[in-house]
């Protein structure tokens, strides 16, 4: 990254740059990513809040109240059950292998949607996907985070990791930011062969498993435990797809706010789009377009955001 990109990042944060607006699919109008105008999709889900504390972010936690004896009981024999087995891709096929799906695009069964709270909180999450043209390193985007103590969750590729070993060592040691799982050849998830934006889905019950289980247990043995959230590349699923990542002990990340149009939109695009999100908001970005618009976007919007009352998350502050 040259130092005048360092500079005008610098300026954006700080509020001297007042100009513009207040490779990786998706690219639509309803979803993440088009060449088109920005947009924002709103979508459903119902996770139930957790209290992880390690991000910058708040959180409200449960009122304190004493166990009963019943309950501390029935803890301490909990914790004495080893954790249940791996679900292995034959116990996939047999479960899920002649399902036929009836559900195709953002909201399947079980994809959170938005987060669990009627406060001021956002979740930025930026994909990193992979391959020829989206194994880059947004090194701008990262630095800003890290400057201004911005927590987020990022979802990385196994193609990704390939070209990115030292800055996946950097960001995996980072507290502000949580690993997510983004697929390992970063396909739509299909049990039939659907394609989303050119991209061939998955083919059956088994493909869906290699895409989801190939990266999860790389990525759990750089981090020494499995990633808690999945998103697809395109982020399109069946529903059938959808209950296999469920089955696999995953949470399926969506989005409320299609951030930076699958890195096509311009830095004033993304600062519109960003800066819009509102109480709650999955914000959709990618990390691994360095010479697009997404780092000064984002830049441009976080502190608009805060000066609105909000704050930031990672996912895992929220959904359990």
């Amino acid at each position: 990254m040259t130092v005048s990109r360092r500079a005008v990042l610098a300026a954006v944060a700080g509020g001297a740059v007042a100009g513009g607006a207040a490779g990786c699919a998706p690219q639509q109008t309803v979803g993440p990513g088009s060449a088109a105008g920005p947009t924002v999709h709103q979508a459903t889900a119902t996770p139930a809040p957790t209290a992880d504390t390690a991000s910058t972010a708040t959180a409200t936690a449960p009122a304190d109240r004493t166990a009963s004896a019943t309950e501390t009981a029935a803890a301490a024999e909990a914790a004495a059950v080893p954790p249940a087995a791996p679900v292995t891709r034959e116990q996939v096929l047999l479960r899920f292998g002649e399902l036929a799906p009836e559900g195709w695009g953002f909201d399947a069964p079980g994809v959170v949607g938005a987060l669990p709270t009627a406060e001021p909180a956002i979740a930025l999450t930026f994909d990193a996907c992979g391959g020829p043209d989206g194994s880059g390193y947004d090194e701008a985007l990262l630095d800003f985070l890290r400057a201004h103590r911005v927590p987020a969750t990022l979802f990385l590729n196994a193609r990704w990791l390939d070209a990115n070993p030292g800055p996946f060592g950097e960001l995996a040691a980072d507290p502000l930011f949580e690993i997510g799982n983004h697929g390992t050849l970063h396909r739509p998830l299909s049990v039939s062969g659907r394609s989303a934006y050119g991209i061939p889905g998955t083919r059956d019950a088994g493909e869906v498993f290699d895409e989801v289980a190939g990266n999860r247990d790389r990525l759990t043995g750089l981090l020494g435990h499995p990633p808690r959230f999945f998103r697809a590349g395109t982020a399109y699923y069946d529903d059938v797809a959808a209950r296999i990542v469920t089955a696999l002990g995953a949470r399926i990340a969506g989005f409320t706010v299609n951030g930076d149009g699958g890195a096509t939109f311009t830095a004033d695009q993304v600062n519109e789009t960003v800066a819009g999100a509102g109480p709650g908001s999955i914000v959709l970005c990618h990390m691994n377009h360095p010479g697009g618009g997404t780092a000064l976007g984002v830049a441009a919007a976080v502190p608009q955001l805060l000066d609105a009352g909000g704050h930031f998350v990672r996912l895992s502050d929220l959904v359990r």
